[in-house]
């Protein structure tokens, strides 16, 4: 599927307005991630926003599980590069305060938040400051006695649907919808599901997915299947890990589609009897470097100084390995060969040259 084909396909949404950054309608779809720091200790929840940020982050969300925590978003609200969004639970008073705090957004739970007039007074209260609510359904944190014969994404669908109207009736539509669970399968029916009932922008992420080695897979399968039919406007990939990993999965899901480019892909190998070099090694110290880089530079490491720059001629600058010495390449054409010794170095530097 091509860029043009991807955009054309993708689902149209209501655009609304996030402390600067739009999601939805035409917007480039927006990565996301969740702070893990204490919300009530102000100065490294900035500071891990701010490094979240620096790595591509466009929106942070800070979990507020009391008043203490509501309050100190006012701070961290002033000293945050990205725009804030507080993440409620049980306690509609935490939404007021997080509100009058000057977040950008909310993201409430139907489940747990509480009932209709508890809701109604978070929503004249967002109305009255333009803060857009998330509508956040978990799997698992749906009532036990709502729906209790229905499917999980027929349930899910419906108690978000149940917010969307008591939201509509009291006048909102700075509406996003969320519908999570760890079952992909379920999560995907649910979405498409929803995306044909409303046009608001949808966020999409796998709950409790898991550590990068298993969450990443579930995610993209998740994530990445509704982006390629056009679905959604949002992400946040979650990851039992430090949030940089969420950032840099949600911009390879992306960039796997072709939606977005940010920073360098890497195309590399997958080794064989044939690699007569170390390229596992190489292509993971390639990695790492290629964090510090913001460019969108496509690297290859290849275990084949033969087919090597034939199999990868589309990427900006690579090396094809072979027993010794290697070939640095550039958009297929040979530049020099380099010694065993000197491949990170060498095709580092040629990566900063280019």
């Amino acid at each position: 599927m091509t860029k043009s084909q991807t955009q054309n396909q993708r689902r149209k949404t209501k655009a609304i307005n996030i402390g600067g950054v739009m999601v939805g309608g035409d917007a480039p779809i927006s990565v996301q991630s969740m702070t893990k720091t204490d919300t009530r200790d102000v100065s490294p929840t900035v500071a891990q926003i701010t490094d979240l940020a620096e790595a591509g982050c466009e929106i942070i969300r800070c979990g507020v599980p009391d008043a203490q925590a509501a309050e100190a978003l006012r701070e961290i609200k002033k000293r945050s590069p990205i725009p804030v969004i507080a993440d409620i639970h049980f306690d509609y008073r935490l939404a007021l305060t997080a509100i009058a705090a000057g977040v950008d957004g909310l993201r409430i739970n139907p489940g747990n938040i509480g009932g209709e007039e508890r809701v109604k007074q978070v929503v004249e209260a967002a109305k009255g400051r333009k803060v857009p609510i998330r509508i956040g359904v978990n799997g698992g944190s749906l009532p036990e006695d709502f729906e209790p014969d229905k499917p999980l994404h027929q349930r899910m669908v419906d108690s978000a649907m149940g917010q969307v109207r008591l939201l509509e009736s009291l006048d909102f539509d700075l509406i996003k919808i969320s519908l999570k669970a760890f079952d992909v399968p379920e999560t995907l029916t649910a979405y498409r599901m929803i995306s044909g009932m409303v046009d608001y922008p949808l966020h999409l992420g796998m709950t409790e997915a898991g550590t990068p080695r298993t969450g990443i897979i579930r995610s993209a399968v998740g994530i990445g299947a509704l982006l390629s039919e056009g679905i959604g406007d949002t992400i946040r990939v979650s990851l039992t890990a430090h949030p940089r990993e969420e950032i840099v999965a949600g911009y390879e899901i992306l960039k796997s589609l072709d939606l977005r480019q940010k920073g360098p892909t890497l195309v590399s190998c997958p080794s064989c009897s044939r690699t007569e070099a170390d390229v596992v090694n190489l292509a993971e110290k390639i990695a790492d470097a290629l964090l510090s880089i913001d460019k969108p530079v496509k690297v290859a490491v290849m275990g084949c100084a033969v087919n090597g720059p034939g199999e990868a001629k589309d990427a900006d600058v690579g090396i094809a390995c072979g027993k010794g010495q290697g070939i640095l390449f550039r958009r297929g054409e040979k530049i020099r060969v380099v010694a065993e010794a000197d491949f990170f170095d060498a095709l580092l530097k040629e990566i900063e040259n280019f």
